[in-house]
């Protein structure tokens, strides 16, 4: 089985076994599927998904469980339209259909929350109301005429949702489940019941899926492997595909961990279930699966039978493709961060990605070049000047167009090159340090493979890259300039009084070393820097402290949904953490703490602090007139940001040249 071969579920077809899975994604028009669905989803059916599944849509009105949760009942137009764009590549449309229980909100349709049993929700504490027989019969309509209503919009079938934030979950589970009825004597009745109920409504040649949690993480009463493999034998018969997931309620952050779990973490889970089935229906495997090396791995080893690749693809939606075309090296990786891909929370942002920000906003932002299609020349990263032809056949510098000097190698910098050399231009870029990557190359592993694959394609694009060069006003003067220059240190609030202070990103960087004794972490941002840089220090063996003026250390990773684990991490690594105090001084061998609420202060003794507070602009390099300013240029935030700017200096520079963007 290859991961980019056509596979048959029913009587369809798919184009590829990549699956781009349901998730949130805030793109709801009111509560139904929106322009913007249509132009995401059919963005992955063109780079090669062999499966799209839209957005978890509620069956019954009970059900509302974020601010732009789409409705089945208002989604028959919206999958209409995602249905038609996505027809011209093949991929198979099934839309998912829930029901989130006891896991929603009452917020917004301000009623009581529908569950198996009065069992408070772990999470928002709140006490649901249980349901009885009229509730029953409502739900399983409510199923049946969603899946009816997706089928005569033209969608190729559905996918019933018994993952993590599911009722039909909860009525699987001895954690929810504590009825005394039928449905608690056996609690698969109401999902076998559910999927009857949607076969009768599609008829025999619709896909019918099944999005089932097969391990509860809670083994003394929820779903474990065991019980959930003589679940998928006695579902399987009703099925044409069942994708294996995990987590529950008491588990949120298990189903879509961030990098600090190993991908493919349920490889082992999927593998079970799939054994237990015994080829009596496709499984699809889960779970932070973002190589493609990985993917066709567990398709090799029996693990599945397709792979979903969702933050993948949202990362790079032409993945499928460009591994079809003998690329896999292009693909944008994922780097499991979370940060704009994960939004269900009270922002309620958009859905995105921090390496590639266009995702989510493909209304607003120009379609991008199929990188899939682009010639390969080998000899254009040993280039001092020229870059590829065009793939129209134009040499890009034919018009006489001067080089543009993108100043800063830094990620936003990289993301300009990348661009404008895409587009046609000739492009040198001048990084000061000896190598590329700026703050975020010693920031970490996790994101090195980005920065490589920046690298790797702006060389391939045929862009100059000078490093160990530091620019001056001579050398940007009367030229077409992208600045990316970066940041600088930020004031610090506090005296410094014979003490030592380090900036984190000195000691990243190892521009800075710190003495022998304890350290103290000065975290005044909350964001994922200084709670690393202590789990870092204290892993080193260094006796680490870290302050910080809220009432939980990193308040910022609630949003990429971390926070809870990196406590867990922070105090097995045995980091004190000085909550609700801000740093008044530091001293010789000591720094001054105050309480934020108190007044009261103490002495904490350290040998350093590190200080992870803000930054600034740096603005060294005067901007010479018609420059454009990229990442912490403007405003020291994310990588987000800094692609995102890097992306959009460059299409101001390419002002009416006309073409397309990659």
């Amino acid at each position: 089985m290859r991961l980019t071969e056509p596979v048959a579920l029913g009587p369809y077809t798919a184009p590829s076994r990549v699956v781009f899975g349901p998730h949130e994604t805030n793109l709801a028009r009111r509560r139904a599927l929106s322009d913007r669905h249509v132009a995401y989803y059919a963005r992955r059916a063109a780079g090669g998904a062999g499966v799209v599944v839209t957005e978890t849509a509620s069956v019954h009105a009970s059900d509302w469980p974020y601010e732009r949760a789409p409705l089945a009942a208002d989604c028959g137009p919206g999958w209409a339209a995602t249905a038609a764009a996505c027809a011209p590549y093949g991929t198979l449309v099934v839309a998912s259909l829930g029901h989130a229980g006891s896991q929603g909100s009452s917020a917004h349709h301000q009623s009581a929350l529908w569950a198996p049993s009065r069992v408070a929700d772990v999470v928002s504490r709140e006490l649901p109301m249980e349901m009885e027989e009229a509730e029953l019969a409502g739900l399983r309509a409510g199923f049946a005429s969603s899946a009816r209503l997706a089928v005569e919009s033209g969608l190729h079938g559905v996918e019933i949702e018994a993952g993590q934030y599911s009722l039909l979950r909860q009525f699987l589970s001895g954690l929810t489940n504590q009825r005394a009825d039928a449905h608690g004597g056996d609690r698969l009745l109401l999902a076998r019941q559910v999927l009857a109920d949607v076969r009768a409504a599609v008829g025999e040649g619709p896909l019918v899926g099944l999005r089932l949690s097969c391990d509860e993480l809670a083994p003394w009463a929820g779903i474990t492997p065991e019980q959930a493999e003589g679940f998928a034998r006695e579902l399987a018969p009703l099925l044409d595909y069942l994708v294996v997931v995990r987590g529950s309620g008491m588990s949120t952050a298990a189903t879509r961990p961030d990098f600090h779990t190993p991908p493919g973490f349920n490889t082992g889970l999927c593998a079970g279930v799939r054994t237990a089935v015994a080829g009596a229906v496709p499984v699809v495997l889960q779970g932070s699966v973002t190589d493609p090396g990985l993917a066709q791995r567990a398709l090799d080893e029996g693990v599945a039978d397709l792979v979903e690749m969702t933050r993948a693809q949202i990362a790079d939606p032409e993945l499928v493709a460009l591994v079809r075309s003998g690329h896999p090296e292009r693909v944008r990786p994922c780097v499991l961060c979370n940060q704009k891909c994960r939004v269900r929370d009270n922002r309620n942002p958009v859905v995105s990605c921090a390496v590639d920000p266009r995702s989510g906003h493909e209304t607003e932002d120009p379609p991008d070049f199929p990188r899939w299609a682009e010639p390969v020349d080998p000899a254009a990263a040993e280039r001092e000047t020229d870059v590829p032809g065009r793939p129209d056949g134009v040499p890009p510098g034919a018009s006489g167009a001067p080089v543009t000097l993108v100043v800063g190698g830094g990620p936003a910098g990289l993301e300009a090159a990348r661009v404008l050399a895409a587009h046609g231009h000739r492009v040198e870029l001048v990084e000061r340090a000896g190598r590329l990557g700026g703050m975020l190359r010693p920031a970490g592993e996790r994101w090195a493979p980005l920065l490589d694959w920046l690298e790797a394609e702006v060389r391939r694009l045929g862009v100059v890259v000078r490093t160990q060069v530091t620019a001056g006003a001579p050398d940007v003067a009367g030229r077409r300039v992208v600045l990316a220059t970066g940041s600088r240190p930020g004031p610090r609030r506090y005296d410094v009084d014979g003490g030592t202070v380090l900036e984190a990103a000195d000691l990243l960087a190892g521009r800075a070393a710190l003495p022998d004794g304890p350290v103290l972490v000065d975290d005044p941002v909350g964001d994922a820097t200084g709670v690393a840089l202590a789990e870092r220090l204290a892993a080193e063996g260094r006796e680490t402290a870290l302050v910080t003026p809220d009432q939980v250390a990193g308040t910022q990773l609630a949003l990429t949904g971390d926070l809870a684990d990196a406590h867990a991490r922070l105090a097995r690594a045995g980091v004190t953490l000085l909550r609700r105090s801000v740093l008044r001084a530091v001293l010789a061998d000591a720094a001054l703490v105050e309480d934020t609420v108190t007044g009261e202060q103490h002495k904490v003794a350290c040998a350093a602090v590190v200080h992870c507070g803000h930054r600034l602009p740096d603005t060294s390099l005067t901007a010479p007139a018609g420059a454009v300013a990229a990442g912490d240029r403007v405003a020291p935030r994310t990588v987000y940001e800094a692609l995102l700017e890097g992306r959009r200096a460059a299409r101001a520079l390419c002002g009416g040249d006309g073409g397309a963007l990659r």
